[in-house]
C-alpha cells in the first residue's frame, strides 16, 4: 500500500481507503455485518488506514461497525465522518441557507453523535455532507468547526461536494477554510480535473474521491438484466434504459484493457489515482474479495499519458437527476 499526504492536515492516508456507505445496511441493500467486518479487517490487513463513514449511513450503523474495527486493531487508523443536512436534502438546492442545513447546534449534535457511535474521543476528519459555496458568507459553520477542533473533538474539517457539481466548491478551496473536499471523480465524470483538482493542488487541500466505479457501472457487472434489492438506491440510479447505456459505454472501455490495467475496476481506480491532487480513493467495499482486488492497485504505477488521453474520450455527460 502506498500513502499520500492529506492536504495540510499532517495526516498520511492510504491511497486506497474504505468507503463505508455500503456496510450501513440502508439504501445499499444486502450487506451482512459478519461479511462487512471481514471486509474491514481485510482492508487493514492490506494497509488501508483511512475509512470514510457518515452519520446517515444506516442511521449510525456503519459508524458502529467502524468503531468495532478501531477497538479491535492496534494500527493507526484515520476515521472520517459526515454530518447530514438538517433539512434532509441531497443535493443542497440553490436558495437553501446555511442555517437551514447546518446551524452550529446541528453540527455539534451530529459530531457528538458520531463520536458516541464510534466510541472514540476525536474524529480525524469531520465533513458537511452537502455544500454550496454561497454558504461562505455565513461563517457560523466554520466557527463551530473551530470550537470542535479546540475541544479536541475533531482534527480536521471538510466538505462533501454535491454529486456531479465539482465547481460548486471552488471558492471554498480558494479561501482555505476547509482541509479537504470529497468529490465524485471517475472515468465517466471527469469534470473535477478541469478546475477543482488543480485548485486543490494549488491550495494544498486534500481530495477524497468517491464513486470511482460509478456506483458499479465501471466494474462491468451491471447488465440490462441486473436487479437490485427493493429499497436499494441503485434502482433509481440505473432506471429506465440506463443499464443498457452503461453496457454500451463499458464495451468501448474494455478495448483499452491490457498491460496498464487488466480489469475495468483496476482501470477505474488507476484513473483516479493518477491525478496528483487525489489524496485517497474510497470505493465501497462490502466483501474481503473486493477489498483484496482494490488494495492490490496501490502499487505505485500510474496510467500513461497515452492512455489518459484516450480516456478523455470516454467521459459521459448525463443528467443524473432525471
Amino acid at each position: 500500500m502506498h500513502y499520500r499526504r492529506l492536504g495540510k492536515t499532517g495526516i498520511h492516508v492510504s491511497e486506497v481507503g474504505f468507503g463505508a456507505w455500503g456496510i450501513g445496511g440502508t439504501m445499499w441493500m444486502g450487506a451482512q455485518d459478519s461479511e462487512s467486518m471481514r471486509a474491514l479487517h481485510a482492508a487493514v490487513d492490506g494497509g488501508v488506514n483511512f475509512i470514510d463513514t457518515a452519520l446517515v449511513y444506516g442511521l449510525g450503523h456503519s459508524e458502529k461497525l467502524v468503531g468495532e474495527l478501531v477497538r479491535a486493531r492496534s494500527e493507526q487508523l484515520y476515521i472520517a465522518s459526515k454530518i447530514p443536512p438538517l433539512n434532509g436534502e441531497w443535493p443542497a438546492r440553490a436558495g437553501v441557507t446555511l442555517q437551514q442545513a447546518f446551524p452550529p447546534s446541528h453540527i455539534r449534535k451530529g459530531t457528538e453523535q458520531s463520536l458516541s457511535n464510534l466510541k472514540v474521543d476525536c474524529l480525524d476528519l469531520q465533513q458537511l455532507h452537502v455544500w454550496r459555496d454561497e454558504w461562505l458568507e455565513d461563517e457560523s459553520w466554520l466557527d463551530e468547526f473551530q470550537r470542535l477542533k479546540q475541544e479536541g473533538k475533531i482534527r480536521a474539517c471538510g466538505i462533501s461536494i454535491n454529486d456531479h457539481e465539482s465547481d460548486s466548491a471552488i471558492r471554498a478551496v480558494k479561501t482555505g477554510v476547509v482541509d479537504t473536499v470529497q468529490v465524485i471523480y471517475n472515468i465517466f465524470d471527469q469534470s473535477p480535473k478541469r478546475a477543482l483538482l488543480p485548485t486543490c493542488l494549488e491550495h494544498e487541500v486534500g481530495v477524497l474521491v468517491r464513486c470511482p466505479f460509478d456506483e458499479g457501472g465501471l466494474t462491468g457487472t451491471v447488465t440490462p438484466e441486473s436487479k437490485f434489492p427493493e429499497g436499494d438506491w441503485r434502482n433509481r440510479y440505473f432506471k429506465d434504459d440506463r443499464k443498457a447505456q452503461v453496457v454500451r459505454h463499458v464495451a468501448l472501455l474494455e478495448t483499452l484493457l491490457g498491460e496498464e490495467a487488466g480489469t475495468l475496476a483496476e482501470l477505474a481506480l488507476r484513473f483516479c489515482l493518477t491525478h496528483p491532487a487525489v489524496s485517497t480513493v474510497i470505493p465501497g467495499m462490502r466483501t474481503a474479495k473486493h477489498v483484496q482486488a482494490n488494495t492490490r492497485v496501490s502499487d505505485g504505477r500510474r496510467l500513461s499519458d497515452r492512455l489518459l488521453t484516450e480516456l478523455t474520450h470516454h467521459a459521459w455527460e448525463r443528467n443524473f437527476y432525471q
